[in-house]
């Protein structure tokens, strides 16, 4: 047995793992980000004002024939 291969090989395969583990945080993270984004963009007040830029010939006029 090859005590300092089988050993630089460990050592290569933690930090790969490391690595990787920091990959999927900084993912997470930004996931999270958009997550928090998307709900304030559709809280009440901003629902309107994302319906109205969506249809803004909506709501403009009134029908008052009785």
């Amino acid at each position: 047995m090859d005590i300092p291969l089988m050993s630089m090989v460990l050592s290569q395969g933690q930090v790969q793992q490391q690595a990787s583990i920091s990959v999927m945080k900084k993912a997470m993270d930004q996931a999270q980000g958009n997550a928090e984004f998307i709900n304030k963009m559709m809280s009440g007040t901003q629902i309107h004002a994302l319906q109205h830029a969506a249809q803004p010939h909506l709501g403009g006029n009134i029908d008052m024939k009785g």
